[in-house]
């Protein structure tokens, strides 16, 4: 029979090989760039395409196949001139289902026309692209570009396995938040009563085993190592399951936020003392026997054995982690549990280094298990935004505007006087007099709490924007005994037909065709705003840079405005429904439709995404994404009206 040993070490091997699978890839991209006059320029991308695969063009359909798709990151400095052009396109075939597609083997040519001002120096890209060979097409993956206009020579890019799978140009940002995110949540679950009092047990265990200064030290390092290591493994396993490029698009699906709902909820009220989430203690015992071996198995098993049994302090911590990433999609969960063990990793590891560390450390105790309390008040209080998800996508209104903050008051309220002493949770300690550190964390507890109540009567909650739900979503869209959420009259402007009142009572058209109908009519341009009900950044564009009085004067005096929800589930009758050009997929609802319409006229797929266009649907400038300095927004507004006014 194969021991325990061959079996863990084939399998340590598989995954290893599997990772470094993924980071392969049969494509190189360079760039170069072209001038044709002081403002104008050509960018090229040139991909170099290994024997035996081939790389699909921009124009392919079908289901489960991706067309190459390139986005570019400019400013109201740079205008993209036409769509981006492919060379020497030849007839491949795709493996799915053996059809011919148009693509490119061996070499793929790109070129992009841009007019930019003379100090624009670099603009940056991104290009989505799916390469398949005769049997299997790989991920959908992204490779980042730079185009050096000064220097106007080629500039090779790597390929990143971070990039791989990531969808929008603001993503890498996401990916960058998600992994500070974790590494503070690594360093939170360090201070929950399931981990911290192991601190002591490893460095023990380490002194014990080491006999020289240098073996401690190699140990030490290879038990960070292997903390890492498991957690990441974690985390490539939720990518796989669910698949790099449709994590994303899990944010939006009522039945993933339910889902999640639920399972924070539960996390939540494990951390406040209900029951403890725990794995069979038959595990924890066949590992403890592996770790008591000693050698780098047994650093390695024990490395294991903390992952085990902490797993009712950090289990909840990464689950939510993992929920997070999963909305990100791509390689977010790999990020995520990368950031959270080497957080965890660092102490055990540094104390184990250095034993005379130990003496500095407080001593366990009740304050350990307020940590758990506090973090279970912060995880019941995000389950609520994936409820409000669902909700707002469903259209329901159950969980408006005040409900919703309503239910955070509670919720930090609670935490506040928990935190003061006034309550206590079956696991607590009694309190005889509360900590410095406790008062002051008590403090800003409560002044979030009393910022929370005037959003009952309307206030915006800037702090806040984003995780509630939208003004106009609310039993009183204008706020509680006023007239208009902006202290103007635009609620009492007439509506024209098949217009609503949108965020701050602008006028607003949810549908594209009659936005344009009415911009021919009034003779004005048309700001088309492509967002969504589930969309966080749309909210804070809404309520932080919309709300300023430039900003706003021009959405309600100077353009047309046409919000297009991309995750609107409701369902288009059958004759209404089409295949799509862009994906071969079916469009079914006015979501899909809506995405669908931006793909394919704007390839792009993120949100939230603005374009203004003339009365004939003729961009103005480039479109942008996610803007939220207010002065670079409105100079984007200005460009296009002024050349709209030019025309």
């Amino acid at each position: 029979m194969v021991n325990v040993k061959t079996k863990l070490w084939f399998t340590l091997f598989f995954v290893i090989g599997v990772l470094n699978a993924q980071d392969t890839q049969p494509v190189q991209w360079t760039t170069t760039v072209e001038r044709i006059s002081d403002t104008e320029y050509r960018l090229i991308s040139k991909a170099s395409i290994e024997k035996g695969w081939h790389l699909l063009g921009q124009d392919v359909q079908g289901e489960g196949i991706s067309p190459t798709m390139f986005l570019y990151d400019v400013d109201t400095s740079t205008k993209l001139m036409g769509n981006t052009e492919e060379k020497t396109t030849v007839k491949v075939r795709e493996p799915l289902y053996g059809l011919m597609v148009m693509g490119f083997v061996k070499e793929a040519v790109f070129e992009q026309r841009v007019e930019t001002l003379p100090t624009v120096s670099k603009i940056q890209g991104f290009v989505e692209y799916m390469v398949c060979d005769d049997a299997r097409c790989l991920p959908l993956a992204e490779e980042e570009l730079l185009f050096d206009l000064s220097a106007q020579q080629a500039k090779e890019t790597n390929t990143n396995d971070i990039s791989q799978g990531i969808e929008g140009t603001g993503h890498r940002k996401g990916l960058w938040s998600i992994f500070f995110i974790a590494f503070i949540s690594g360093f939170a679950a360090l201070l929950t009563p399931c981990v911290f009092p192991m601190i002591p047990m490893t460095v023990s265990f380490f002194t014990k085993q080491s006999k020289t200064r240098a073996q401690g030290i190699k140990n030490a390092i290879f038990y960070g190592i292997s903390i890492v290591l498991i957690y990441v493994i974690l985390g490539s396993l939720v990518t796989a399951v669910f698949g790099a490029d449709s994590l994303n698009a899990l944010s939006t699906n009522v039945w993933f936020n339910l889902i999640f709902f639920i399972l924070l909820v539960v996390f939540a009220a494990s951390f406040l003392g209900a029951f403890e989430i725990v794995l069979p203690y038959t595990w924890v015992n066949k590992v403890d026997r592996q770790a008591d071996k000693g050698g780098v198995l047994g650093i390695l098993f024990m490395a294991l054995a903390l992952a085990i049994v902490s797993f009712s302090c950090t289990g909840p911590i990464v689950g939510t982690l993992l929920v997070e990433a999963a909305s990100k999609g791509g390689m977010a969960p790999i990020i995520g549990m990368f950031g959270f063990s080497l957080a965890l990793a660092l102490p055990f590891m540094f104390f184990a280094l250095f034993p005379g560390w130990l003496n500095s450390l407080p001593k366990s105790g009740g304050w350990l298990n307020s940590v758990k309390v506090f973090l279970g008040f912060l995880e019941l209080a995000l389950a609520f935004k994936f409820l409000s998800n669902a909700d707002l996508v469903l259209q329901l209104h159950w969980l408006e505007r005040e409900i919703f903050i309503a239910i955070w008051i509670a919720i930090f309220g609670i935490l506040a006087m928990y935190l003061f002493g006034k309550i206590q949770l079956p696991h607590d300690s009694q309190v005889q007099h509360i900590s410095v550190g406790r008062l002051g964390l008590g403090i800003l507890t409560l002044s979030f709490t009393l910022y929370l109540i005037p959003g009952l009567w309307g206030a915006p909650l800037k702090l806040v924007s984003g995780f509630p739900p939208p003004m106009q979503y609310s039993e009183s869209p204008n706020g509680v005994g006023f007239t208009s959420s902006t202290g103007g009259s635009f609620s009492n402007k007439p509506l024209p037909e098949g217009a609503t009142y949108g965020p701050h009572d602008i006028i607003t058209f949810k549908d594209y065709e009659k936005g344009m109908a009415h911009a021919k009519k009034v003779g004005k341009p048309v700001l088309i705003d492509f967002t969504g009900h589930a969309c966080v950044n749309c909210r804070k564009m809404e309520e932080r840079v919309w709300s300023d009085p430039q900003i706003l004067d021009i959405l309600n005096n100077e353009v047309v405005l046409v919000s297009l929800y991309v995750d609107d589930k409701r369902e288009m009758s059958e004759d209404q429904q089409y295949v799509s050009e862009a994906t071969g997929k079916r469009i079914k609802t006015i979501g899909n439709k809506w995405s669908d319409f931006q793909i394919t006229k704007y390839r792009a797929n993120a949100q939230p995404y603005y374009v203004l266009v003339d009365g004939q649907g003729k961009s103005l400038n480039a479109p942008v994404g996610y803007t939220p300095d207010v002065e670079v927004y409105e100079a984007w507004l200005r460009q296009g009206l002024d050349t709209y006014k030019l025309q």
